[in-house]
């Protein structure tokens, strides 16, 4: 009788195909607790030394970036104003 029931174990796993077999998986459930208020309390401190950090480790990259971001953009509004005020006559 244990010899059959292999069997039937065996013809059942390849009916299913290969790779094709239930597994069973745990799923992991992350919650915050209602008492927990604080979420990510690093973050904000100190946040103006670390935005003063970032600006003076980085002023050369910023700069470079902004310049001709505002000086385009300074050049189009001049430039459409004074599109305007040439149709006006």
């Amino acid at each position: 009788m244990g010899k059959v029931s292999i069997e039937a174990q065996a013809g059942e796993r390849e009916r299913a195909g290969m790779g094709k077999q239930p597994v069973r998986m745990k799923a992991v459930v992350y919650a915050l607790s209602p008492f927990q208020q604080k979420v990510m309390p690093g973050l904000w401190k100190d946040l103006v030394g670390k935005i003063n950090h970032k600006v003076s480790e980085n002023w050369l990259s910023a700069t470079l970036l902004l310049t001709p971001v505002i000086g385009t953009y300074t050049y189009v509004q001049q430039y459409q104003k004074e599109e305007k005020l040439a149709h006006r006559y």
